[in-house]
């Protein structure tokens, strides 16, 4: 194990390494990768741990356009790819911000953020790609395994011949999925894990606290664990709607942040949230019914 200054430490997974953030990763740093191969190297998603001592590389891999996710990359003057749902937001600053899906008053203040904290820039010169595409680094492959959801473009890295699966903000942390912005989906979500349970290998890395899970059994355990917090978000908001509620009543209660978490985020991300909650249950064998005009009970 060793040591780059006191934001990042580093450790080894065959030529894989993990540059794992300040507080085990959790936001707003995150969790980075640095892969060689015999002709390359590339660095997956370079976090605010890697704003002062970035590795060298020959091109940067970003699983999806988050600040947690790209706060370094101002680092690195090199090829930049990510996958073609995020790449508008990814290549714009203001096409980020407007996905959040902020209320006027705080679009801002948050913009200032990115800018200011996360040093996002944007990069025009970034290129998309799709699923299954093989990053070649000289007896060393990444490739690209879309994991919608939390995002249009999330996506995994699975590094051969190691055997290392990144995968994101399917982080497997208690606070659960997220797919709380403009352009997110709980169907595709929901997705995406089936799709991860499907996929074997030695090592699957999360971005944030969680860190690296060695083999299947294991992290489809925890995955299964994760999953769960969205059954538990149905059954919460059932048991609510015992009475007729409407979204707002639904927001107010909250499905998603514990009562004490403040932010000009919450209410979208709480509203977002619930509306796709409604919208399954609505549609699975009528489990709630609309009452009246925004007004929503349990069947």
């Amino acid at each position: 194990m060793d040591v780059r200054g006191e934001n990042c430490t580093v450790v080894p997974y065959g030529e894989v390494r993990v540059l794992v953030g300040a507080r085990q990763g959790a936001y707003p740093y995150a969790n980075s990768l640095l892969v060689h191969g015999s002709e390359a190297s590339l660095v997956v998603d370079p976090s605010l741990s890697l704003v002062d001592g970035a590795p060298p590389a020959d091109l940067v891999l970003v699983s999806h356009a988050h600040e947690d996710h790209i706060a370094g990359l101002g680092s690195y003057d090199v090829p930049v790819h990510v996958h073609d749902g995020d790449l508008a937001a990814l290549r714009s600053r203001e096409v980020l911000v407007a996905g959040y899906g902020l209320p006027p008053d705080a679009v801002e203040a948050f913009d200032a953020s990115l800018r200011e904290d996360f040093h996002v820039r944007g990069r025009p010169d970034a290129a998309g790609f799709e699923d299954g595409a093989v990053f070649d680094l000289g007896g060393r492959t990444a490739t690209v395994v879309h994991l919608p959801g939390h995002t249009p473009g999330h996506c995994g890295f699975l590094i051969e011949p190691e055997g290392f699966l990144f995968v994101g903000d399917i982080d497997l942390t208690s606070f659960g999925p997220y797919y709380g912005d403009l352009s997110s989906s709980l169907e595709d979500f929901e997705a995406s894990m089936r799709r991860c349970r499907e996929i074997d290998a030695r090592w699957y890395s999360t971005s944030h606290q969680k860190g690296v899970i060695e083999g299947g059994a294991e992290f489809r355990r925890r995955l299964d664990v994760f999953a769960a917090v969205v059954e538990r978000r149905d059954a919460v908001l059932l048991e609510l709607l015992g009475e007729p509620r409407t979204v707002e009543e639904i927001v107010d209660h909250r499905l998603v942040y514990r009562p004490h978490v403040e932010g000009a985020h919450v209410r979208p991300v709480e509203r977002r949230t619930a509306v796709q909650h409604l919208e399954r249950l609505l549609s699975e064998g009528r489990r709630v019914v609309e009452v009246a005009e925004g007004l929503f009970r349990a069947a």
